[in-house]
């Protein structure tokens, strides 16, 4: 990083899913991760307040646009139509990315891993997506891909084979991230870059507990930056996360279960959603394929179901589990008919007056007349049916006897702008987020936490280099502080429609009114096998 004039870089920002303090720091004290500790030990860190909902889709889109969903209009993995749902894409996102600001300036990016970036939009550089984009995505440039491949070979957004090939399969991807950029950079001579490594957030869900390998996919990830910093010698590098992760050590709470109670939910019985052991059964458990008594005790599928779930085991995932405790079949025969039921019980949406549509937005939709195809509530009757839910759930305790939600409020707390309508009526914060929300219907409000590690509001942020002030506190650090923080390093100003400020480490710039921002016609991703990998890690249902 000595030699400054090989490189056009002048900052670096390097995205680290679900990093933050609690996991870094037990890596730091072994002296884990070199190049990452002299980043930090260099430069100024702390922790990076994430949104509601902090969840991957929702969130990056805020930290590269600098704005509140309610403006960029992510509010999930999903996007609505009606009742119907779509796994989001860059359409989805209403407003200018950070690398489409600076190319407003006549400045040069190169873009790599970033989650819901895929179709790019045209601008001065190179754009590789990432997560929820295709596996084989559309690039910026056309053709972008290709070259990429047969400059350091295979690339790939997901992994092949995680479950045969093991620890090989993180660390696969996490070398074609640094070969890719660092290939891409030289071909490029960009002046910003945005690198994104996104198992350091799926390690957590696929092998929750599994700290060795945890640690082993960070080291890799250490090396990479490493070798980029050499390759690009940037002049001034963030790292920065998009939420934080922990332990999920309390309870499940199944937010439909408790509106159904409450008389705001109906249901129907069968169709396609989880779980569902008809679904299980279609994902190769047919009769046949594996042998099981017939006489096996309950008792034992209970258990070994038991110990599936407290591993963090989500529902899309217990088929695998079952083939290997051999007991698939006995599973889809000799389940008791309640159990079958409880399965297949779905929300009924058209003829429910509230619901949680779906997990990762943390909250509840009202079925409102003439906003919703079907909708139950009269519009004179919305702020009686909000209040009368706020002021339900604020009350709601765990079995333990402490409140489940640090806060429970109207839509406007956290969303304001031309998408706000597309969020959820009433949102929902779980304490600590020690509780697992749930859209599922399991008979019962309460339950252990189908995911034993998830995401955490608290991620971090660190900067070094000469823009850079290091002997200045962050301050309250938010996630949408981070694209005005790095326009200052070019000398640019923020959009004064952001909602997010420089942080003080920086020389701030007064924000200026920029064009309007005209967002393509919204194309739909229909992606099944996309759709799989979220429900495998837990963020479908």
């Amino acid at each position: 990083m000595d030699d400054r004039t090989q490189s056009s870089l002048t900052t670096l920002l390097v995205g680290l899913d679900a990093a933050c303090i609690e996991v870094l720091d037990p890596l730091f004290e072994e002296d884990a991760l070199p190049n990452l500790q002299r980043l930090f030990e260099e430069g100024v860190y702390g922790p990076l307040e994430s949104q509601v909902p902090p969840w991957t889709a929702s969130a990056w889109p805020s930290l590269y646009t600098g704005v509140n969903p309610g403006k960029h209009g992510v509010f999930g993995f999903l996007s609505f139509d009606g009742y119907d749902a779509d796994v989001v894409n860059a359409t989805d996102v209403r407003r200018r990315t950070l690398w489409e600001l600076l190319d407003y300036h006549g400045l040069r990016s190169v873009v790599v891993n970033v989650p819901v970036t895929a179709p790019p939009r045209a601008f001065d550089g190179a754009l590789i997506p990432g997560y929820v984009g295709p596996e084989d995505p559309p690039c910026h440039p056309a053709g972008l891909l290709d070259d990429v491949r047969a400059e350091i070979g295979e690339y790939r957004v997901y992994p092949n084979d995680p479950e045969g090939r093991g620890d090989e399969a993180y660390l696969e991807l996490i070398r074609m991230r640094g070969e890719a950029f660092r290939y891409l950079a030289d071909r490029f001579d960009p002046d910003f870059g945005f690198v994104e490594f996104q198992q350091t957030d799926t390690v957590f869900h696929e092998r929750p507990g599994d700290l060795e390998l945890v640690r082993t996919v960070y080291e890799a990830v250490d090396e990479q930056i490493g070798s980029i910093l050499e390759a690009t010698s940037p002049e001034n590098v963030f790292v920065v996360s998009d939420h934080g992760m922990g332990r999920y050590d309390k309870y499940e709470f199944r937010v439909n279960e408790f509106l159904r109670d409450e008389g705001y939910v109906s249901v129907r019985h069968g169709g396609s959603g989880m779980p569902s052991w008809v679904s299980i059964q279609k994902r190769g458990l047919e009769k046949g394929q594996f042998e099981a008594d017939d006489d096996a005790s309950l008792d034992v599928m209970n258990s070994a179901m038991t110990v599936a779930a407290r591993f963090g085991l989500t529902t899309q995932r217990i088929a695998s589990v079952l083939q290997k405790l051999g007991l698939a079949e006995y599973v889809a025969r000799v389940v008791p008919t309640d159990v079958k039921r409880a399965g297949t019980t779905q929300v009924d949406f058209p003829s429910s007056r509230a619901y949680m549509r779906d997990l990762i937005e943390l909250g509840i939709r009202i079925n409102l007349e003439g906003r919703e195809p079907d909708g139950t509530v009269p519009q004179d009757a919305y702020e009686d049916v909000r209040r009368e839910l706020i002021s339900a759930l604020k009350t709601v305790e765990t079995p333990d006897g402490e409140l489940l939600f640090e806060d429970v409020a109207p839509r406007e707390e956290y969303f304001h702008g031309p998408e706000a309508h597309n969020a959820v009526d009433i949102v929902l914060v779980p304490s600590n987020y020690d509780h697992y929300l749930s859209a599922q219907l399991y008979g019962e409000q309460f339950g252990d936490p189908t995911e034993s590690w998830n995401h955490k509001r608290w991620g971090v942020v660190a900067a070094s280099g000469p823009a850079i002030d290091s002997h200045t506190p962050l301050g309250d650090a938010h996630l949408f502080d981070v694209t005005p923080t790095i326009l200052a390093t070019y000398g640019l100003p923020p959009d004064e429609e952001m909602d997010g400020t420089s942080l003080p480490i920086v020389d701030a710039h007064p924000p200026i009114s920029y064009p309007p921002f005209e967002p393509a016609e919204r194309v739909e991703t229909n992606d099944t096998e996309v759709e799989d990998r979220l429900a495998n890690l837990g963020y479908l249902e």
